[in-house]
């Protein structure tokens, strides 16, 4: 019978060791973000399963790990479905593929959201022995030789009295050393959630293929962030990302923003709703915001950075707003008519925002206009978000698959790590000091975010 295994062929030395070491974090103590839960199990029962997963590998190696409810974490584990903007690798529906994780040091690791994860019985897929196998890739074990170990390719099912398999313990030891007692004694333990969280009532989920939007902002490291209402999603080439509370992603943020815009020139991301706007750099929220609009009229319709002149243009009606951050404006001169930069754009825009490419794109209602060179309006446009943007399709019952649906007739459940664009060379004969991986990226990594200092923030 052939056996459901790992998509990942892993290079074992038959003289070797049985586990793999693919790389290891520089540090011992590591924050985790849950971004979101899995709708086959209560949300108590669900993020204790993942909180022991995380025990059974802070057990036995001198590692700590620590939960944080918004802003950046090292670990960031999240449930979706056939695509996301947050990784290369698709997910296939039930069965197959369940989950698979980074390596040391990007720390994403996604479960596929079509699986029925359970805890506590043989059916379906077990949420805490999947987390606790994707953990490992996360924190650098390849693929163990041994059938019976946690990090074996193949996946075993549910077992009642799991324990991680000796070669499991020797693999993780290997990177970060064994636990002693006076590790033991330093460490905070992980606590596991002990009353079940009181359900609140949720807001109202927004169709992000209904085309209206909120707000649209190019952010940090060239992702593209839709808002409406209190949820926030990313939108890719490949379409939409899975949808998140504004406030998950950016604590202290308000739902249902006027607008929102991220200046590559500073590193600061603001967001205006009535009379007040925000600052963060990435998901942090700057010191002594939010403030009061005191020199722009408040409820802006939208906002976008211009890489040309390195200003922030503010919208509300036919009118515009230019604004140096980092030098005292004349408003006194705003606002100007936006037709008269703008040609052809509407009035009331929902959003705007600069692509990479330097061209403008504007936002309302179902639709987007781009412009060209000139500042004009491209021949076509305006074009369908829902279609064009966000890549959604008809939901008709005579609807058949497109060219990009993949369907698989294969049988069985596979565990697998994500593929990444990297040059991996294994050094098996080092010194205690050598790094256990030389990884190469052959694309662009992104680059340190650099803050200015010293300078006088001025109001707006």
């Amino acid at each position: 019978m052939r056996q459901p295994r790992c998509g990942l062929e892993d290079p074992f030395n038959q003289k070797t060791l049985k586990y793999l070491l693919l790389g290891r974090w520089r540090k011992k103590h590591l924050t985790f973000r849950i971004l979101n839960l899995p709708s086959t199990l209560p949300s108590y029962t669900a993020r204790a399963a993942l909180f022991q997963a995380f025990q059974y590998w802070s057990n036995v190696a001198p590692l700590t790990f620590r939960e944080v409810k918004a802003g950046w974490a090292d670990i960031r584990l999240s449930f979706h479905g056939r695509q996301s903007p947050y990784c290369s690798n698709t997910f296939d529906g039930p069965g197959r593929v369940l989950a698979h994780a980074d390596i040391p040091e990007l720390g994403s690791v996604h479960f596929d959201e079509d699986e029925l994860w359970t805890e506590e019985t043989y059916r379906g897929v077990n949420l805490r022995i999947i987390a606790a196998h994707e953990l490992g890739h996360a924190l650098g074990l390849g693929h163990s030789r041994y059938t019976q170990a946690l990090m074996a390719p193949v996946y075993a099912g549910y077992r009642p009295h799991f324990k991680l398999h000796p070669d499991d313990v020797a693999g993780i030891q290997a990177l970060y050393g064994k636990k002693s007692p006076e590790t033991e004694d330093e460490e905070e333990e992980m606590e596991l959630p002990t009353v079940p969280q009181v359900p609140t009532e949720p807001s109202p989920m927004p169709d992000p293929c209904s085309g209206e939007l909120d707000a649209m902002m190019l952010g940090p490291r060239g992702k593209t962030y839709a808002f409406k209402g209190n949820y926030v999603w990313t939108v890719t080439d490949s379409g939409l990302g899975p949808l998140f509370q504004v406030s998950a992603l950016w604590e202290g943020l308000p739902g249902n923003l006027d607008a929102a815009v991220y200046s590559p020139r500073t590193q600061w991301i603001h967001f205006f709703k009535g009379d007040k706007v925000w600052r963060y750099v990435n998901f942090k929220m700057s010191p002594g915001f939010p403030k009061k609009l005191n020199r722009v009229e408040p409820n802006l319709d939208a906002a976008l950075y211009w890489p040309l002149n390195k200003k922030v243009f503010l919208f509300k009606g036919s009118g515009y707003w230019q604004w140096d951050e980092l030098a005292q404006t004349d408003f006194s001169r705003y606002p100007k008519p936006t037709k008269g930069l703008f040609t052809g754009v509407p009035d009331q825009p929902s959003g705007a925002m600069s692509w990479r490419d330097g061209r403008v794109y504007f936002f309302k209602g179902k639709q987007y206009w781009r412009l060209n060179r000139q500042l004009r309006v491209e021949k076509g446009y305006p074009r369908d978000i829902a279609h064009n943007l966000m890549h959604c399709r008809p939901q008709t019952p005579d609807a058949t698959p497109s060219d990009g649906d993949t369907t698989s007739s294969a049988t069985g459940t596979t565990l697998e790590t994500t593929s990444l664009a990297i040059d991996i060379t294994l050094h098996t004969d080092r010194s205690a000091g050598d790094t256990i991986l030389d990884i190469t990226p052959l694309a662009t990594a992104s680059t340190a975010l650099l803050f200015p200092g010293n300078v006088t923030h001025p109001e707006i």
